[in-house]
């Protein structure tokens, strides 16, 4: 049962959290308009139009930018906590009449497991839904503009490219496709001049790409993997994950997917970059447990020597969170380049500093 200090040990973290949230991302949107403000002014519609398309495009991107800091985030408003609490010498009393520091903060460490929930539900439910705004240019929020055109591969091995892609109409213009070697036909290239993607729907022309002025025309052996004849030049493909918005995406487009979306393109049998997803995939499931050694650790080196000025704790307890954050990014890398296995690769983290942080958090003074 939660005392009256700690429900106000809580409302001092949730308050200290909402501030760096809203100061950091404000801080990251501001920056990144003064860079490109050109991309947003100079455009019909006068100062609505543009303040329309300035909130639309920031406003979309909160939720990724959110992604990137809700760790660090977290660590911030669990440290100034602690060291207000410190520097107001509230601490003091509750350890003069027999209450453990680790009781103490128990409200600080509560409000922490509820912010680091926030940054898991944020790519499972938020992300996936945005993906597409994601992908936008700050000057054709429309998409009625050429973009470059990545590729990505479908569940079926099927590698789709392009030269250029038209968001509006879901059009690319000289796109490249390559069946693999398992294809009915063997390995193949098709080009078409213009395809257009069709959404899925109840016909059966429907979630693929209508393909025009192909070249080859036509096929005389077996036909390709979900490829259908239409005419001579036109021919309908069937893809399952290959729509425009991955083929936009690029290689990487799994980044936005949730977790059970990354749990079902395991089952892909597309070796090229199962090793990439697998490691994604733990990285997901460690990355709370990585957050709570980041806070623990964080939190830890401030209260362990009472008498170190508050600023040096703090910036101690930065350092410890960045070096566990750098572990994070190089095994990723090394699991991306398939020099550590997915699993090991995600949990070495968690390894390496479990323990250290363990031994600092029984050694916070009381």
């Amino acid at each position: 049962m939660m005392s009256t200090l700690d429900r106000m040990f809580l409302v001092v973290y949730l308050r200290s959290y909402c501030i760096a949230c809203l100061c950091l991302i404000a801080l990251y949107a501001i920056v990144d308009l003064f860079t490109h403000l050109d991309d947003f002014v100079n455009k019909p519609g006068g100062f609505a139009a543009v303040l329309d398309r300035i909130v639309y495009y920031y406003g979309y991107r909160i939720p990724q930018v959110f992604d990137l800091m809700a760790e660090f985030l977290t660590l911030l408003a669990a440290a100034f906590t602690v060291a207000w609490m410190q520097r107001n010498n509230e601490l003091l009393p509750q350890l003069s009449a027999g209450i453990p520091t680790r009781r103490a903060i128990r409200p600080v460490l509560i409000g922490a497991a509820i912010t680091l929930s926030l940054g898991p539900l944020n790519s499972e439910f938020v992300i996936p839904e945005v993906a597409d705004q994601l992908m936008t240019q700050r000057d054709d929020p429309d998409g009625a503009r050429a973009q470059s055109i990545l590729g990505a591969y479908d569940s079926s091995g099927i590698h789709i490219e392009g030269f250029a892609g038209y968001r509006k109409d879901r059009k690319v213009e000289r796109m490249n496709i390559t069946f693999p070697e398992t294809s009915p036909s063997g390995m193949i290239h098709l080009t078409a001049e213009e395809a257009v993607y069709v959404p899925p729907g109840d016909g059966p022309l429907t979630g693929g790409w209508m393909l025009t002025k192909t070249s080859p025309e036509s096929f005389e052996g077996a036909l390709p993997t979900n490829l259908t004849v239409l005419g001579t030049g036109r021919f309908f493909l069937k893809v399952d994950e290959a729509d425009y918005d991955a083929v936009c995406r690029g290689g990487v487009w799994y980044v936005y997917a949730s977790t059970s979306k990354l749990q079902q393109m395991l089952t892909d049998p597309e070796p090229r970059r199962r090793a990439k997803l697998a490691v994604l995939f733990h990285t997901r499931l460690t990355r709370p447990l990585v957050g709570a050694l980041m806070v623990l650790f964080g939190l830890s080196v401030i209260l362990m020597n009472p008498n170190r000025h508050i600023v040096l704790s703090a910036g101690l307890s930065l350092v410890v969170a960045f070096a566990i954050f750098l572990s994070v990014i190089v095994f990723k890398y090394l699991g991306d380049q398939d020099v550590l296995s997915p699993p090991l690769a995600a949990w070495l983290p968690v390894i390496l500093f479990g323990p250290p942080t363990m031994v600092a958090f029984d050694s916070i003074h009381t």
